[in-house]
Parts: C-alpha cells; sequence; structure tokens
C-alpha cells in the first residue's frame, strides 16, 4: 500500500465526501459514516485506488453505513452546517434551515451541494454515481419549491 497515494485520495475527496454526506444525511450521521468509509478505504487501498471511480464507490460505502445507522433508530440532524460559505460569516436564516428539510433528499443534496459547496452538477454527479442532468433537475426542481415555500412564508 502506498501512503502517499491515500493521503493524496483524502485530501483530493475526503472532505467533498464528508459535504455529500453531511448534506444527505445529517452533521453527526455524515460525518460518522464518512469516517467509517475512509477506514474501510484503507484497509482496501490496494482495491480501491485501481476503480474508475473510487469517490463514488466510497460514497456507496458511506451510504451503506450512514442507512445502517438510521435503520438503528438515529435521528436525522439538519442543517448540514451553520454557515453558508467557508469563508462568510453568513448563516442559513431558520425559515430556510425548515424549506431545506423540506425538500426530497436528492434536491436538498443537489442545492446544498451546488449553491452552499459551490459545486458542479457533474462532480455531484460523479461522487452520487447520478447523471448530471439527473442533478441538474433536482436542483431545478429544488430551488422553484424553496422560492415557492420562502415566498409565501409557509416554511412547513
Amino acid at each position: 500500500m502506498t501512503d502517499q497515494g491515500f493521503e493524496e485520495f483524502v485530501r483530493a475527496d475526503g472532505e467533498r465526501l464528508r459535504r455529500v454526506m453531511s448534506s444527505q444525511y445529517g452533521v453527526d450521521i455524515g460525518c460518522e459514516s464518512t469516517d467509517s468509509a475512509l477506514a474501510w478505504a484503507w484497509e482496501h487501498w490496494d482495491r480501491l485506488r485501481g476503480m474508475s471511480n473510487p469517490a463514488g464507490y466510497l460514497y456507496r460505502v458511506a451510504q451503506t453505513q450512514a442507512r445502517r445507522t438510521i435503520a438503528r433508530g438515529r435521528p436525522v440532524t439538519f442543517p448540514p452546517e451553520p454557515t453558508v460559505g467557508a469563508d462568510s460569516g453568513a448563516s442559513i436564516d431558520g425559515d430556510l434551515a425548515v424549506a431545506l428539510l423540506s425538500l426530497p433528499d436528492q434536491q436538498r443534496l443537489a442545492v446544498l451541494m451546488v449553491h452552499v459547496y459551490g459545486w458542479t452538477p457533474i462532480e455531484v454527479g460523479r461522487i452520487t454515481g447520478t447523471p448530471a442532468v439527473t442533478v441538474r433537475s433536482h436542483l431545478r426542481r429544488g430551488l422553484r419549491h424553496l422560492r415557492t415555500s420562502l415566498s409565501k412564508g409557509n416554511t412547513p
């Protein structure tokens, strides 16, 4: 096993995976499942590094761990992070947080990853194994739902 190859992978994709998982499954479960997936990656690095999309495969490993955790009754907590951008001081307003929670999982994931974290639909699709056109569709529908909810002031 080459430690340097694994370290480069973690630097390049580890935090991105954590953000995807936290956006989809909440902070606690997202971080925990990412850590488990990265531990699995370390143990199986020889196998993982030869794959065409190791980040996407690891996403599935983390997703399986998150679903098992939820099945055991652990609650999902949102919003995924208290601030909109890493360097901005803007926070997610209470109505927006509630509106985000009302979105279906895939729409919430697309909106957060593209508009909060600055990923492209292609990048979101790559790590989730979803075609970019589908990510764009989830994004469009999620934004439409958010605009409607927030303009009417009727967050669920």
